[in-house]
């Protein structure tokens, strides 16, 4: 037995060790323009799909087929969603094409709507999925639920005309970096040539 023990003992360290020197030595290539090995990328959707199932157990999803809130859904996806998740018709954008792992196209996906809610409250970490339920509150975030939800299958006519009526996001224009990009220039500053500036 104590035998035993030391050889459990003596291969638990070597396995340390070998991480350590794994991790320390640079081996591994963390670009996001090389793929995670087979066994790296079932292991963490595995674990993905497990946590956000634990954790949307006990939510309960509200009526999703108000057509106000699809509407201010539209536009808040419009705003925040598009640039990663791509719209109806059109191939993926520079910035999904870049990330990795690859964001889906939610126009050809079905979601659960808890999932969805639930995600996009809290991000993903390692993802490049933003946690919005920082600047945006629960009744906004089911908003973009009930509008995701309706999204697969949507032909590009379809999303633009739903778009063009969709209210302005109150939300995002009101975060700090959106009202010093919407911040109107003072006259001095207009004035200075463009270019490089110290």
């Amino acid at each position: 037995m104590r035998k035993l023990l030391l050889a459990a003992a003596l291969l638990v360290s070597g396995i340390a060790i070998g991480a350590i020197v794994f991790i320390t030595s640079g081996t591994y290539d963390i670009g996001a323009d090389t793929p995670h090995w087979a066994l790296t990328r079932q292991i963490m959707e595995l674990t993905r799909e497990r946590s956000i199932a634990a954790r949307t157990a006990s939510l309960t999803s509200p009526y999703l087929s108000d057509e106000q809130g699809i509407l201010k859904g539209a536009g808040q996806y419009a705003a925040m969603c598009a640039n990663c998740h791509s719209e109806p018709g059109k191939p993926d954008t520079e910035l999904g094409e870049g990330l990795y792992p690859k964001p889906p196209s939610l126009s050809e996906t079905s979601l659960d709507a808890k999932a969805i809610f639930w995600v996009t409250k809290h991000g993903i970490k390692m993802t490049g999925m933003p946690a919005w339920g920082r600047s945006h509150d629960d009744a906004t975030i089911w908003n973009i639920v009930a509008f995701v939800v309706k999204l697969k299958g949507m032909s590009s006519a379809q999303y633009q005309e739903i778009i063009a009526k969709a209210p302005p996001d109150d939300d995002m224009e009101n975060m700090p970096n959106m009202r010093q990009q919407n911040t109107p220039k003072s006259s001095s500053e207009a004035n200075k040539p463009a270019g490089h500036q110290h």
